[in-house]
């Protein structure tokens, strides 16, 4: 009797993981058959279309603005310091060149609007991604379907559900991974030195501008015979002196730095790799040499007041309390932060810091990271708690300064090549970046005998 029952038993129990590894077969069919979603269609959202197209993978792209490339067109009118050999992704120029594409110059700078124009809308208009792409499509939240953050269950094996903002209607899409690609450009950080957005700069906000004004098309006018104010101590800062510089007209140029020396902002000028990221150094290294920018660092501003007009910065000056007054304009180029609000049910594993991908934070955080150069790096650094959830492109790197598109197109590369199921290949690294010909740990630590230099 014993036997019969325990004959029953174990047949009942062969049934059930017969019975489970076919729902867990249907599932894994039905998973594959959904797309991997694209957030973001500037350069590395674009890049990660052109790798899924190549592996013949089904995928949708989610751009919030009218085109792709939209952040890219508000500096537009900026020349990036990287030339087209660095800007344009090796999978993604195969395929258009299929399409007969001319390349353009390997070696020209080229500036924002044309780099949209001779490289993305093509990219974009290829039918292969062209069929998968969604303008004015907002991404306002991603989930796992049926399932809040705190649930374990079943998990992994869960797709996603991503809540889509398009002409005025809420969608539902459903994905069996997401690729986030939507950059930082569009939250900019404050003139306050302590990051925190007050009540005054608020208010202020019509003599603000974040980002790099168009001097010399729509907003010339804005600028000319005033005092202007140029805060931040990076790229755009530099290039954003530049531009003002030209106007010549009666203009009066403050650069306000938190640096501990106006020498840190040069980087490494004629030994920089990049011909025209080493330029932007030794151009404004010139000008401030000639005395035609005032530089204030390091400045810390805590509060702006309207006074007569104008504005007055208030705050530290090399360990004093200062203040500057009346300028006409500011300029604010302090960098950016990530826009996680959008991923509150999404599992994330963020650094505190940088609020970069946490295991980048590393190679990146300026506190520690010696070098301007970052090595390349893949899908098992960009990897999060959530399974098959990427932050990628400027986005994975937080707050931290010097990201370079190459970067990015060998962080999708390396994604793609994972999702598809070449974990070999995922593994490479197929990248070689320029490097800065500077190290900053030179220039903050110059009585240190640490050798964490990368550059040495």
């Amino acid at each position: 009797m014993m036997n019969e029952l325990n004959g029953v038993l174990n047949s009942c129990c062969n049934s059930l993981k017969q019975q489970n590894q076919s729902s867990e077969n249907q599932l894994s069919r039905s998973l594959n058959q959904l797309p991997v979603a694209i957030i973001g269609a500037g350069p590395v959202g674009l890049a990660a279309a052109a790798h899924l197209v190549n592996q013949g993978q089904h995928f949708i792209v989610l751009e919030s603005g009218p085109s792709v490339g939209s952040n890219i067109l508000e500096w537009g009118h900026v020349r990036l310091f990287s030339p087209w050999q660095y800007n344009i992704d090796k999978v993604a120029k195969k395929l258009l060149e299929n399409s007969g594409w001319n390349e353009p110059s390997a070696n020209e700078l080229p500036i924002g609007k044309e780099f949209v124009e001779c490289y993305l809308e093509p990219l974009s208009k290829l039918p292969a991604i062209q069929n998968n792409l969604f303008l004015n499509s907002k991404v306002v939240s991603i989930s796992k379907k049926g399932l809040d953050k705190m649930k374990n269950l079943g998990r992994e094996e869960t797709s996603f559900i991503i809540y889509v903002e398009q002409q005025g209607m809420t969608k539902r899409i459903e994905a069996k991974a997401v690729i986030d690609a939507t950059g930082t450009w569009s939250h900019p950080n404050p003139v306050n030195a302590d990051n925190i957005w007050t009540s005054s700069e608020l208010e202020l906000n019509k003599h603000i501008y974040y980002g790099i004004p168009d001097m010399k098309g729509r907003q010339r006018k804005r600028y000319e015979g005033k005092r202007i104010a140029v805060v931040g101590g990076g790229h755009s800062a530099i290039n954003t002196i530049l531009e003002l510089s030209q106007l010549r007209n009666n203009i009066e140029i403050y650069w306000i730095m938190r640096k501990n020396s106006v020498k840190e902002a040069y980087g490494g000028e004629e030994n920089d790799a990049l011909k025209g990221r080493g330029e932007l150094g030794s151009r404004i290294h010139q000008l401030v040499d000639a005395g035609l920018v005032k530089v204030l660092t390091p400045f810390r501003v805590y509060q702006l007041n309207q006074n007569n007009g104008r504005i007055d910065l208030k705050g530290e000056y090399k360990g004093n309390d200062f203040t500057l007054c009346g300028i006409d304009e500011i300029i604010t180029n302090t960098g950016s932060r990530p826009d996680f609000s959008f991923l509150r049910e999404i599992r994330l594993s963020v650094d505190t810091a940088t609020e970069s991908v946490a295991a980048l934070s590393p190679l990146i955080d300026p506190n520690f990271h010696s070098c301007g150069t970052v090595r390349p790096h893949g899908e098992e650094v960009l990897r999060q708690p959530e399974k098959n959830f990427y932050i990628v492109g400027v986005k994975s790197y937080g707050r931290a300064p010097t990201f370079l598109m190459a970067t990015g197109y060998e962080q999708v590369r390396s994604v793609v090549s994972y999702l598809s199921g070449d974990i070999e290949a995922s593994k490479k690294v197929e990248l070689e970046l320029p490097e800065t010909g500077v190290c900053s740990i030179t220039l903050v630590q110059k009585n240190t005998t640490s050798s964490s230099c990368c550059c040495s």
